[in-house]
């Protein structure tokens, strides 16, 4: 079979050799004549597996041993729900970045549980950038920070941290988890779906410091505390077993891959290759992100006009790339360039757009 050029944003590309191993175990599991989805989550071989992914996790992130880690189910949109339940506390703010559709329906859920504020936005200039956020913009009782550190959407990303001291920042990272160097002790929570970066959809996961738990809200349901889920050691009930064991299998090919470091080098060349032909025709491939905030992992832009973008799309498509059109919210083109969407896709698509634009100029004159 030929695979296609995917670049679709979620569920995403998964890298061909770990659907190989995954394909080779799939009928018997290490022996045990039963698919991986067929064991008992309470037995030994899957305690193996998920011990794997934790400790594969924690090697390739450097997460400290004051963080747990967390494999829940909910996808990063129950978070929007179960942080401010767990941690908002009355006479405190939940402070919010608002850079993108999903940090803004992180903020709808948090006004549910109490106060919030909006601290920047960039939604006056359609999200073309990151704002300029410091620990002097938080309120004096705000109780925690969250942000989106990648939007799929208008292809931002934040390109550095700022210290914000005492104040818990809580990251959403579905988008551009793994895809480079993080200081995880910066926040108090780190999460994501898996579906783009890290596995199959179905997996959620979650990256908390304990001493949150020090400040966690009474009265919760079952489910959605934290605690419930730390002390049984993500096993409280059935997880999503396949989710986690091909979770597993991508962390192992990442530390094959050169690690973090390794994966952040490829997806640099990889983005270069599309927004360098972007700013060489940028009167025909018009990014939408500014340069300073550019993302890594969703490079977004337009065409002169609709009818070109579709014909543009068409084309694409019969030459086997999947998944360029923009999210339907906004139209024009994206293109997901997640970890194991390989550099030779990129540069066949960085071809095609340069040919396109060639062959369309050829058919104007």
């Amino acid at each position: 079979m030929v695979r296609a050029h995917n670049f679709n944003a979620g569920p995403s590309a998964l890298p061909l050799d770990v659907l190989k191993k995954a394909q080779e175990e799939l009928i018997d599991f290490k022996g045990t004549g039963m698919s991986v989805m067929e064991l008992s989550h309470r037995s030994k071989e899957f305690e193996d597996v998920l011990a794997d992914a934790k400790d594969r996790l924690k090697k390739l992130m450097e997460i400290p041993d004051t963080h747990e880690i967390l494999f829940l189910q909910g996808g990063a949109s129950l978070q929007f729900s179960m942080l401010p339940m767990n941690f908002l506390q009355e006479g405190k703010v939940g402070a919010y970045v608002v850079t993108g559709s999903w940090s803004k329906k992180a903020l709808k859920e948090a006004q549910n549980f109490g106060e919030t504020v909006v601290v920047a936005s960039t939604e006056d200039d359609s999200f073309t950038h990151i704002p300029e956020v410091s620990v002097n913009t938080l309120p004096e009782n705000t109780g925690y920070l969250h942000i989106t550190t990648n939007n799929t959407i208008y292809g931002t990303q934040w390109q550095d941290f700022p210290n914000f001291g005492d104040v818990p920042v809580f990251a959403d990272m579905s988008s551009d988890i793994l895809s480079k160097k993080v200081d995880v002790s910066k926040f108090a929570v780190i999460y994501g779906g898996a579906q783009k970066n890290l596995g199959p959809s179905g997996v959620t996961i979650v990256i908390l410091r304990k001493d949150l738990l020090n400040q966690q809200n009474s009265g919760l349901p079952t489910m959605l505390d934290y605690t419930t889920h730390i002390k049984a050691n993500s096993l409280f009930n059935t997880p999503p077993t396949f989710g986690i064991y091909m979770l597993s299998l991508v962390l192992e090919w990442v530390e094959q891959n050169g690690g973090v470091e390794g994966i952040q080098k490829r997806n640099e060349e990889k983005a270069a290759l599309l927004y360098d032909l972007m700013d060489e025709f940028p009167e025909f491939y018009t990014p939408h992100a500014r340069k300073d905030s550019r993302s890594l992992m969703n490079v977004t832009f337009t065409m002169p006009n609709e009818e070109l973008t579709k014909d543009f799309l068409q084309k694409a498509k019969a030459e086997g790339f999947i998944g360029l059109n923009g999210h339907r919210s906004i139209g024009g083109c994206r293109a997901s360039i997640y970890n194991a969407v390989p550099i030779e896709t990129c540069q066949a698509l960085a071809q095609f757009m340069k040919s396109y634009r060639e062959a369309h100029l050829q058919s104007v004159k």
